[in-house]
């Protein structure tokens, strides 16, 4: 009886084995894909970006690359437009995470309420996402123009005392411009995600709040912003690394202009590479961009750590 019901155990186990490597197998498989994209497309590219980071590539050329050391580094440390990249890149980011962080968060609060037309705000509020940063972009280069409708509105508004302004042709307008419609277009991403993590709150917790007296903005202070520790960490790493790469909307509505007043260090790094042909400059650029990528990533993992 004992040696039937082993057999039994035995069988019954060995069948569970086999099941158990089928799935780890039918796994397996599963992430080859995945896997050969992301050396294909990832790993390949930031590898051969810091070998001809040293070298004098050019996308099309008749030579062989030869190497160079750190002559590329040293061309683009003293190239003035490289360093008015990284200024407009820094004031970008110092400007659209905290913006659009803050108006992503108000709009979700605003609308987290369970009222009839919350849907159709939600809609409203995400149309700018879903839509392509070209047409964005060139919806707006309209807006921007001399006779285009912002400088219409605000010469209705002030009674014809503005006069137009041709913002994107502006040194002193052009970054302005474009920061104000990046906030706009991808705001609503990140009101989503804020709307998320609200809806994750227990409203006991609300309820609680209500019955010690607390009013509403000592509710968000204590119960609503504590709640959303993990949102706002994902959101700030993400529109920070958004900001930094910023260039679509650069290509479309200024070119970098004017007077390198909007060019980006990756507008830079792809004019280099595509446009001047000039591969090994341009993988030196794109390398300096991810170490500060790097850097940037790590110091704000430092700070939104769990310090408990």
């Amino acid at each position: 009886m004992m040696i039937a019901a082993s057999k039994k155990f035995n069988r019954k186990a060995s069948k569970q084995n086999l099941e158990l490597q089928i799935e780890n197998r039918t796994g397996t498989l599963m992430l080859v894909p995945a896997t050969l994209l992301l050396l294909l497309f990832v790993v390949v590219p930031v590898c051969l970006s810091f070998i001809l980071a040293f070298t004098n590539a050019r996308l099309v050329s008749s030579t062989s690359p030869q190497f160079v050391g750190l002559t590329n580094f040293a061309a683009m440390f003293a190239d003035s437009a490289f360093w008015a990249a990284l200024k407009n890149v820094t004031i970008f980011t110092v400007v659209v995470v905290p913006v659009q962080a803050g108006l992503g968060l108000l709009l979700a609060v605003l609308i987290n309420k369970k009222v009839r037309s919350s849907v159709f705000f939600r809609t409203i509020y995400f149309l700018p996402v879903i839509t392509s940063m070209v047409v964005v972009s060139l919806l707006w280069l309209f807006i921007y123009q001399n006779d285009g409708m912002l400088n219409i509105v605000l010469q209705k508004l002030t009674f014809g005392m503005f006069k137009g302004v041709d913002w994107l042709n502006n040194p002193k307008t052009a970054l302005g411009a474009i920061i104000f419609m990046s906030i706009w277009q991808a705001v609503g991403n990140h009101m989503l995600i804020w709307l998320s993590g609200l809806q994750t709150i227990p409203n006991d917790l609300y309820e609680a709040a209500n019955l010690d007296g607390c009013s509403t903005w000592q509710q968000f202070k204590h119960v609503t912003w504590p709640c959303l520790r993990s949102t706002r960490n994902m959101i700030l790493v993400t529109i920070t690394i958004a900001a930094t790469s910023v260039f679509t909307q650069v290509n479309v509505m200024t070119s970098g202009g004017p007077l390198n007043s909007t060019t980006t260090v990756v507008y830079q790094a792809i004019q280099a590479g595509f446009k001047q042909q000039e591969i090994g400059y341009a993988s030196a650029i794109t390398l300096v961009y991810f170490v500060l990528i790097l850097i940037i990533t790590m110091v704000l993992r430092y700070l939104t750590r769990d310090k408990d």
